[in-house]
């Protein structure tokens, strides 16, 4: 990775938000290291998809700053964001996919914009990252034709297909049965081992996340590898739980084992 002047893909430093009466984020601080993936965890309402809408710039906090690959999000104006958003994939929850477009035209969508034309170059990358999430034979279908599991693993392919530096994950398991959920979590793996893509994903599943912290991609097989107990990934791998609008916790899973705090504690058994 080549060498940056900045240490961190992310950094929130003492950020709040409010809306109306409700005060969602109240001094959240953390920093994602290049490279490193962050699971985001929180009860309902706890501010987990505020905090991927205030990273891409599309929410301004009240108070407190944000960098984004080196950008101070807080001080960007609209149309400033669009290069720096240009280096981001989003994963949206529910998948978000464009109805009327084939998967093809869906993954290419970005590229299309930016070239204005599907040409011989755009093919092959909408294959190769069709290929990486295991769906290259449904380039022409639409979504309608997908199952739920498959039409996520298409905005997966949608997000790297530009080989972004940050890649944001809203509950991209959400409303999947635990199979399926697996098969996404696998790729999510694959994606973190192959390209050492700096993520912040949000998820209201812990098993997504102890997953993905205890298992490496085994580029032999082409699946995930449980490590023996006590070893972890080799991308470092760290949980970040709110409540009451706060961080109560930002840590690996090591330390997270080791809490004494009641409330994590019930929260993860």
């Amino acid at each position: 990775m080549p060498a940056r002047p900045f240490a961190s893909a992310v950094v929130f430093d003492d950020v709040h938000i409010s809306f109306e009466e409700n005060e969602v984020l109240r001094g959240v601080s953390f920093q994602l290291p290049f490279g490193e993936t962050k699971a985001l965890f929180g009860v309902a309402g706890a501010g987990k998809s505020t905090i991927l809408k205030l990273a891409l710039g599309l929410l301004q906090p009240d108070s407190g700053r944000i960098t984004v690959l080196g950008n101070e999000v807080t001080r960007m104006r609209e149309l400033d964001l669009f290069p720096m958003r240009a280096h981001l994939g989003m994963v949206f929850q529910e998948s978000a996919l464009f109805d009327s477009l084939t998967v093809r035209e869906n993954v290419a969508f970005r590229l299309i914009e930016e070239k204005g034309v599907y040409d011989d170059e755009t093919d092959r990358r909408v294959r190769e990252a069709l290929r990486f999430v295991e769906l290259e034979h449904t380039l022409d279908l639409f979504p309608s034709e997908l199952s739920g599991g498959m039409r996520r693993r298409v905005a997966i392919a949608r997000a790297i297909i530009t080989h972004p530096e940050l890649l944001l994950y809203d509950s991209p398991t959400a409303g999947l049965d635990p199979v399926t959920s697996n098969t996404i979590i696998e790729l999510i793996v694959k994606q973190r081992d192959v390209a050492k893509t700096s993520s912040l994903l949000v998820t209201h599943r812990l098993q997504d996340a102890f997953t993905m912290a205890t298992h490496q991609f085994d580029p032999r097989t082409n699946q995930l590898r449980a490590l023996p107990r006590g070893q972890y990934c080799d991308v470092p791998m760290s949980f970040l739980i709110l409540r009451d609008g706060k961080v109560i916790f930002d840590g690996d899973v090591r330390e997270l084992a080791r809490t004494k705090d009641e409330y994590i504690k019930e929260y993860i058994s």
